[in-house]
């Protein structure tokens, strides 16, 4: 059940009673999204967040009889270094559990090295990313300290702040802060702004905090990276109860 509703700035957003919900509304409009963009152009380009946060949406997608896939090519947004290929933690082994090896894509582009995939994303737009929010406020791993907003690079190496390493252990992914990667490859925050559509789906209670800084701090700036979702023509940020911040 949809409980709340609002804009802030250009940044429209839903909450819903629960997580199961809003994934299902997530995923639809999503899938409204696409079969609209279809109708106008032959493929698309999509660009897919890899953590429990999107589990909901990517399982409802997956179910979807109504998604031509063929004519999608599908990329995800970040990836751990060092972390062993075969590893279940890895953020293209994750997409393609539930995703990605589940529906007949046109193609399936792997993050594994920065400068092939920054040309393989370059060659055409990026018609609609699905993605989350991190407890620091990190979009795909642009957390505070490397986040830029002017960045030139496409895809590019960093070290993971500690807020963005626990949220790893929080979320269940890693036993322990010991066992996460210390750097990643994520896709750049203009990478993901140049997306002509974002769905961006937050639930849980930890993310609360970065919810209501998105929804009611004045500036935009890295210091909060999400709070560009605010400066987009076309984002939509879907809650449950749990993130939904309180708001007079």
């Amino acid at each position: 059940m949809l409980i709340r509703s609002g804009k802030k700035d250009l940044l429209a957003w839903r909450a819903w009673s629960d997580r199961a919900s809003m994934g299902l509304a997530a995923a639809a409009y999503t899938e409204g999204l696409i079969r609209a963009l279809l109708a106008e152009k032959e493929e698309l380009r999509m660009i897919f967040a890899a953590a429990p946060s999107q589990n909901e949406v990517l399982e409802n997608l997956a179910k979807s009889p109504n998604i031509p896939w063929e004519r999608i090519h599908a990329f995800h947004m970040d990836e751990y270094v060092g972390l062993d290929p075969a590893a279940p933690q890895g953020f293209g082994n994750f997409l393609r559990d539930r995703l990605f090896g589940l529906v007949p894509f046109k193609s399936v582009n792997y993050l594994r090295e920065p400068e092939s995939y920054a040309k393989l994303l370059n060659a055409a737009p990026v018609d609609i990313c699905c993605m989350g929010i991190g407890e620091n406020g990190h979009i795909a791993f642009n957390d505070p300290p490397v986040a830029d907003f002017e960045d030139p690079k496409t895809v590019k190496v960093v070290e993971l702040d500690a807020v963005c390493r626990q949220q790893q252990v929080n979320d269940g992914c890693f036993a322990a802060l010991s066992d996460v990667p210390t750097h990643a490859m994520t896709l750049t925050i203009p990478t993901l702004f140049a997306c002509s559509h974002l769905v961006c789906t937050v639930p849980a209670a930890t993310k609360r905090n970065a919810v209501t800084r998105l929804l009611t701090e004045e500036t935009v700036s890295t210091a909060l990276p999400a709070s560009i979702l605010r400066r987009h023509p076309s984002a939509a940020l879907f809650l449950d109860a749990d993130s939904m911040p309180e708001l007079d």
